[in-house]
């Protein structure tokens, strides 16, 4: 009996499947929203908030654990820099997963998995960006 056994295995060996969740929560801190199976984004939420709470709290210690959890040193600063300070005053709930349908090749539900109300902090520098040129309308020529 499976009593009280929580873990999705996503038929994968349990190194393999860390390693897998691993990427797949860099990928949310690096690019704010990922695609993936609804399988892997419900097993990957519960990684991505754990990593949130130790980003919150922001010790040297909390730092270490996400490393170690993460793999990936870019990774665990974006999320102590950017993501964590985004959701201090929030409780919890901090990913969101959209359903999407079936994909085309496998026929697997597809899902979306993002961050809740995560707007990026503005860049430091406030440079002024030349206006792309547009090109001037043309009119179609009447027959």
């Amino acid at each position: 009996m499976r009593h009280l056994k929580r873990t999705a295995k996503l038929g994968r060996t349990s190194e393999h499947r860390n390693a897998m969740l691993a990427n797949l929560v860099c990928s949310l801190i690096e690019h704010k929203r990922v695609t993936t199976s609804l399988a892997k984004a419900k097993a990957a939420r519960s990684v991505a908030e754990k990593m949130v709470t130790l980003g919150k709290r922001g010790t040297i210690h909390d730092r270490r654990l996400a490393v170690a959890r993460l793999h990936q040193d870019s990774a665990a600063k974006t999320l102590f820099t950017e993501i964590a300070p985004a959701f201090k005053d929030r409780k919890g709930g901090y990913t969101r997963i959209v359903k999407l349908g079936q994909r085309q090749g496998d026929a697997s539900q597809s899902a979306i998995l993002e961050w809740v109300d995560f707007t990026p902090a503005a860049p430091a520098t406030t440079e002024a960006v030349p206006a792309a040129e547009t090109k001037p309308e043309t009119k179609p020529k009447e027959k």
